[in-house]
């Protein structure tokens, strides 16, 4: 049972304006495993205040020391590891070998790309007798969601320290005791007072504060589409920067030539990975109208072969949704899917068999699935998988273009050549390649309504950086 019910603003920990307990719900046991309190306004004020008061001084410190401070947080990072993953293991339900393994490591590895990629960055470039400089942005909004908590926390903090910038975090109310940690971690780090700030809160409460607020000078926000029209919408007064990463509805398009055995059940598993609860799943699984049957059966037997469970039991894969009221969701867009026609090759509604408590789901997978199903259009963010039909690799791209989200793509084939093509023509931010992994080096983002801006790497530093010409800084000759 974590109590935490402070904020961390100006370098200390401190009670909010007026006091507003939440519980924390344990989304494997239904029960209550901590308490934060939701911000208001008047704790933004404060926050971003102490950001303000800090902006100036840490805008002008060196690369060098901005580099011995992400490395300090990385390092206190290390210590605290296993306790972040033990948060993130009760706050949202991650099995505890993806809780360590993926979800908490996700922290250090975006920390270390930013320290690579702020060594290498050129804050300033000369044109002639023009001087073209990077400059921090000045104080930032972040603000993030539940599913991979600790991941979209640090690869919006460390860049953000990369570029000189200070920030008041928002981390998700639903899975917010990870955050809680690693704002321990940046003081631990050394971290100037004002420079990162965190008020917990709902959207309503703080969310729309931060974005409105017009001391802020860019929010960095990932989410829901529809919550991200409403960040954009309430910063649109003050014509502050607004890089959003949001839905996806990603398409798998396995050509005729690839091993079907192979990209089936590994698409099938990252579909069903951290319960679907991830933008970038390969939601839409895109087969040869032919080979239909054969996909859905591969497809059913990996589903089948995931171990559904209480995250601290051994050999479990995959946990339940975040809470009652996504798995509600979840439960009606599946009997969508059944009630428009879509072929249900395994699992179904309800909960698997042996699990009565927790918000636990069947990983299920539905095959002749058509673009105009509900489960074909919209974000389901649970383990269900969609196989869809295609004629050729014309259709094939077409289908999988077929959708308001661009976030990301996903090609396999035993011919590297056909799948680049393929790759070239999809209109998303990222596409992979037989299955090939994300890079952190490389940007993270995506087009149409998926968002806009790219996080990770030097793309994400840059994001947090205005751009300043000086000319005649050179005098002519």
């Amino acid at each position: 049972m974590r109590d935490m019910l402070q904020f961390y603003i100006d370098g200390k920990w401190v009670d909010p304006v007026t006091a507003n307990p939440l519980d924390v719900i344990n989304p494997a046991t239904e029960e209550v495993c901590g308490r934060i309190s939701l911000g208001s306004a008047a704790d933004v004020d404060l926050a971003v205040a102490a950001a303000k008061g800090a902006g100036a001084s840490f805008a002008r410190t060196t690369r060098e020391e901005r580099i011995d401070l992400l490395q300090s947080i990385l390092d206190n990072f290390a210590k605290r590891h296993d306790e972040i993953a033990e948060a993130i293991m009760d706050e949202m339900g991650a099995p505890w070998g993806l809780a360590k393994h993926s979800q908490a490591a996700s922290g250090p590895q975006h920390i270390k790309a930013a320290l690579v990629a702020l060594r290498e960055l050129p804050f300033e470039e000369q044109h002639g007798t023009t001087l073209i400089v990077r400059e921090a942005i000045g104080v930032c909004a972040l603000i993030t969601p539940w599913n991979w908590p600790i991941n979209q926390i640090v690869c919006k903090v460390a860049p953000a320290l990369a570029a000189g910038c200070t920030m008041v975090l928002k981390p998700s109310e639903i899975a917010p005791f990870d955050a809680m940690i690693f704002a321990e971690i940046i003081h631990d780090a050394g971290v100037p007072a004002g420079v990162f700030n965190l008020v917990n809160g709902d959207g309503p409460g703080v969310g729309t504060a931060l974005s409105q607020h017009p001391d802020v000078a860019m929010v960095s926000f990932t989410g829901s589409t529809r919550a991200g029209i409403s960040v954009a919408q309430n910063a649109a007064p003050t014509i502050k920067r607004v890089a959003q990463e949001l839905g996806g509805k990603s398409a798998n398009i396995l050509l005729d030539d690839a091993d079907f055995e192979k990209a089936v059940t590994t698409g099938a598993k990252e579909c069903f990975e951290n319960t679907g609860q991830s933008c970038n799943a390969p939601t839409r699984m895109l087969v040869p109208k032919s080979r239909m049957d054969e996909a859905a059966a591969i497809a059913a037997s990996a589903a089948n072969a995931v171990k559904v469970g209480l995250p601290r039991a051994k050999g479990v894969e995959v946990g339940p949704l975040v809470s009652d009221m996504h798995w509600h969701k979840v439960q009606s867009l599946i009997q969508k899917g059944i009630d428009e026609g879509a072929t249900l090759a395994a699992g179904g509604t309800g909960r698997p068999e042996g699990l009565k408590t927790g918000y636990f789901v069947k990983l299920t997978v539905f095959a002749d699935v058509t673009s105009d199903m509900t489960i074909a259009r919209e974000e389901i963010f649970g383990p269900v998988l969609s196989i869809m039909p295609y004629d050729d690799e014309d259709d094939a791209v077409r289908i999988a273009n077929d959708t308001p989200y661009g976030l990301s793509g996903y090609v396999s084939s035993s011919n590297l050549d056909r799948a680049r093509k393929i790759a070239s023509r999809l209109k998303t931010g990222m596409v992979h390649i037989n299955n090939a992994h994300l890079d952190s080096m490389a940007p993270f983002g995506g087009y149409k309504q998926s968002g806009n801006g790219r996080e990770w790497g030097s793309h994400g530093i840059e994001e947090f950086l205005e751009v300043k010409s000086i000319y005649g800084f050179e005098a002519r000759s």
